[in-house]
């Protein structure tokens, strides 16, 4: 059962409208399941994508005023990919609140990633609809400040692994270790998750499709983690 005031507290921000909130959770199956005539989030998933991209545009633009158009978008696209954005669903614990068809629950579609990647970009346009842009702006700036320690640093996307490799060289001989930690999913969707370690300690974590796709991933946490340390 659906709890929303318990996913307004979590995500900080108090609906005027709560209707707008339950649209936000109703996955497109519902409407398939029971008629077109029944509502569901696709439009405020619509909203929310453009409203998201502005505030972090705007964010990257001021905080990295001596960085080009190229790094910008790269860092942008990072942040907004459907695994990062599941990833900010399932830290509030949307999976709980989906509104699905039965056929989609039976299928797990509760666990989805662009179930829950969409229903977190239908929020932010929820939020946008009911509080304006400067309430959106705070629910997006709130999440990500959280997944990218308050971007200190801009993401790096072309050579994470090499670039994680370059810094640890400065300290050690050592090479870091890449090791598969996880598998899941169907044969034909399968879900990685492989850490990377260097001297018996983890360094970060990451997720994808492949074992490449998450071993890049663990390589850009890792150098996230190494840049938001304090400097001895």
């Amino acid at each position: 059962m659906s709890d929303l005031n318990a996913l307004q507290a979590r995500i900080e921000y108090p609906f005027q409208d709560i209707n707008l909130l339950r649209l936000a959770m109703t996955h497109p199956s519902v409407a398939h399941e029971q008629g077109r005539s029944v509502q569901h989030n696709q439009r405020l998933e619509f909203l929310g994508d453009a409203v998201l991209g502005v505030v972090l545009t705007r964010e990257l633009y001021d905080k990295f005023p001596g960085v080009s158009e190229g790094p910008l978008t790269k860092a942008r696209a990072q942040m907004i990919n459907r695994r990062t954005l599941a990833e900010q669903a399932r830290r509030i614990e949307l999976q709980n609140e989906l509104i699905l068809s039965r056929g989609e629950e039976a299928n797990l579609g509760r666990s989805r990633a662009s179930a829950l990647a969409d229903a977190f970009e239908a929020l932010i346009g929820a939020i946008f609809v009911d509080g304006g842009f400067e309430a959106a702006r705070g629910f997006v700036l709130r999440s990500f400040r959280e997944a990218f320690g308050e971007l200190n640093s801009i993401p790096t996307l072309d050579n994470p692994k090499g670039e994680l490799q370059e810094m640890l060289q400065a300290q050690s001989t050592d090479a870091p270790q890449y090791v598969v930690a996880a598998e899941s999913g169907p044969d034909h969707d399968r879900d990685f998750e492989c850490v990377v370690m260097h001297g018996g300690v983890e360094l970060g974590r990451g997720r994808g499709k492949s074992k490449k796709a998450a071993e890049s991933e663990a390589a850009l946490a890792a150098l996230r983690a190494l840049r938001a340390a304090p400097k001895p």
